[in-house]
């Protein structure tokens, strides 16, 4: 029944008097990953456990503006970008003071940030379901998976996450060089 449930079959050939074949199918579009979840306001996101190197505590004599509205945290003696999620999807956060919530260390080919989260839940396996199976491509989502209690939460990728981000900066270091910005 849980193999139908996830758009599988179970195959059962026997031949008698030598024995018996289960062959159980899957589609592609399924995976597990095992993820951080991280609440940002009201919201449950999922950071891929692969992608983390660490979650600390934010010390604000570490923090540094640059480029405008961009932030870089100090983190032995490397500069790592600060990305707030609750921006780039326009969610409420509880705090909005780094101080009040934590960083997640991520990276991806090669490349780190550190993602603002107000908390961090707890760790579990989950089931990736495609967005633009049943909706469309979200660039810095790699899926979504339904929680225990039901509820939805998006999974982040964290290179398009990055690529994201990079694009953002991109924009806003071209438009301030080009004297649109006030």
């Amino acid at each position: 029944r849980n193999i139908r449930e996830l758009g599988g079959a179970v195959e059962v050939k026997s031949t008698p008097g030598e024995g018996s074949v289960f062959t159980i199918r899957l589609p592609l579009t399924l995976a597990i990953l095992d993820g951080q979840l991280v609440g940002i306001g009201t919201e449950t996101y999922i950071l891929p456990v692969i992608s983390i190197i660490e979650s600390l505590q934010v010390r604000t004599e570490n923090i540094n503006a640059v480029a405008g509205n961009a932030e870089v945290y100090r983190l032995r003696d490397e500069y790592i970008p600060i990305v707030r999620l609750y921006q780039i999807f326009g969610i409420k956060p509880v705090s909005t003071e780094l101080e009040s919530g934590l960083l997640v260390v991520v990276e991806a080919e090669g490349k780190k940030i550190a993602i603002y989260v107000d908390d961090l839940l707890g760790q579990q396996q989950v089931v990736i379901k495609s967005l633009e199976t049943n909706f469309k491509k979200i660039e810095g989502l790699s899926g979504a998976t339904i929680l225990g209690d039901g509820t939805v939460a998006l999974i982040i990728d964290i290179a398009g996450l990055i690529d994201l981000y990079q694009k953002d900066m991109a924009s806003i270091v071209s438009i301030k060089g080009s004297g649109i910005a006030a």
